[in-house]
C-alpha cells in the first residue's frame, strides 16, 4: 500500500483493521437508527468474520435481482476464504475511498453504499472464477454485477488493489484491459477498443492515475503512472506518466511535479 494511505490509515487509531472500525460503526449506527439495527446485526456485527462481512453485503445486495441469496454467500464467502489476496485488496480499496472521497465519512458507508465498490468487489470474485477457468459463472455473474450496480467490467480484465470507481455509474471495462494499484476512476469512463479487433485490445493503465468523468480512452494504449485524464478527454495515443491531457481528441496539456498523485488528490483541474 502507498505511503499516502498512512493518514487513513492512522484514523484507524486503537483498531486492529479496516474491519474492526466497520464493526465499530456499524455498531453505533445500529443503536442510532433502529430500521437499520437488524440489517447490520445480520450482515456485520454477528458475522464471524471479514469474509463473512463481505459475502453478507455483497450476496445480499445481488439478490435483488432474485437470485436465491444463499447461493450466492456460499459462492463468494467460498472464494474468500480461499483467498486471502481479494480480501486485503478490498480492505486496501476501502482505505482509498475513504480517504478519497469527501461524500465518504466512513468505512461502514463504503462498504454499504457505494455501488462503484460493490461492483469492483464482485469484480473481483468474478476474475478469479475466470482464472480458474470457470468462465461461464464468471461471466453470469459479471453480467449480474452489471445490472444491479452499473459497472459494465469483463471478468477477465486485470485490476490491482486501491481502486476507487467513483459513483460507478456507466463505467465500461473491456476484456484485456489493465488497471494497476491506487488508480481512481469517475462515473462514464470507458476503457475500450476501437473496433473488432482481436487479442490485446484494451488500454493499461498504471500506477496512480486518475481518469475524469466521462473519458474515453480507446485501444491498446498506455496510460503512463501518476497521469490524469481530464474529463470528457478522448484518448487514442499513449500518454507519457506525470502528465494531464485534455480534449477530443486528448493532448498533453500539464507535466506534474513527480511526488503528484492524481488518484488521491482527485483534483478535477487542468
Amino acid at each position: 500500500m502507498h505511503a499516502s494511505n498512512s493518514a487513513a490509515a492512522k484514523e484507524l487509531g486503537a483498531f486492529t483493521s479496516v474491519w474492526s472500525a466497520i464493526r465499530a460503526e456499524a455498531t453505533d449506527l445500529a443503536a442510532r437508527e433502529p430500521t437499520l439495527r437488524t440489517l447490520l446485526e445480520t450482515q456485520i456485527i454477528r458475522a464471524d468474520s471479514d469474509a463473512d462481512i463481505i459475502a453478507h453485503v455483497i450476496s445480499a445486495r445481488l439478490a435483488v435481482a432474485k437470485v436465491d441469496a444463499e447461493e450466492l454467500f456460499r459462492l463468494f464467502h467460498g472464494m474468500l476464504l480461499e483467498h486471502a489476496d481479494i480480501r486485503t485488496a478490498i480492505e486496501a480499496d476501502l482505505l482509498a475511498v475513504r480517504e478519497r472521497d469527501p461524500a465518504c465519512t466512513t468505512y461502514l458507508h463504503a462498504l454499504l453504499n457505494l455501488k462503484g465498490f460493490h461492483a469492483l468487489q464482485t469484480h473481483r470474485v468474478a476474475h478469479t472464477l475466470w482464472t480458474a477457468g470457470r468462465f461461464e459463472i464468471a461471466s453470469w455473474l459479471s453480467n449480474l454485477a452489471s445490472l444491479v450496480f452499473g459497472p459494465d467490467i469483463h471478468p477477465a480484465a486485470r485490476i490491482g488493489s486501491s481502486i476507487m470507481l467513483d459513483h460507478g455509474s456507466g463505467i465500461v471495462i473491456g476484456e484485456t484491459a489493465v488497471i494497476e494499484d491506487e488508480v481512481s476512476i469517475l462515473q462514464n469512463v470507458t476503457l475500450g477498443g476501437t473496433g473488432k479487433e482481436t487479442g490485446d485490445r484494451h488500454p493499461k493503465i498504471r500506477h496512480g492515475v486518475m481518469i475524469g468523468a466521462g473519458a474515453k480512452i480507446l485501444g491498446n494504449i498506455e496510460i503512463g503512472a501518476f497521469s490524469k485524464i481530464a474529463a470528457g478527454s478522448v484518448v487514442l495515443k499513449p500518454v507519457p506518466a506525470h502528465c494531464t491531457v485534455a480534449g477530443v481528441p486528448a493532448t498533453v496539456v500539464r507535466i506534474h511535479r513527480n511526488d503528484e498523485i492524481p488518484a488521491e488528490t482527485m483534483d478535477q483541474n487542468i
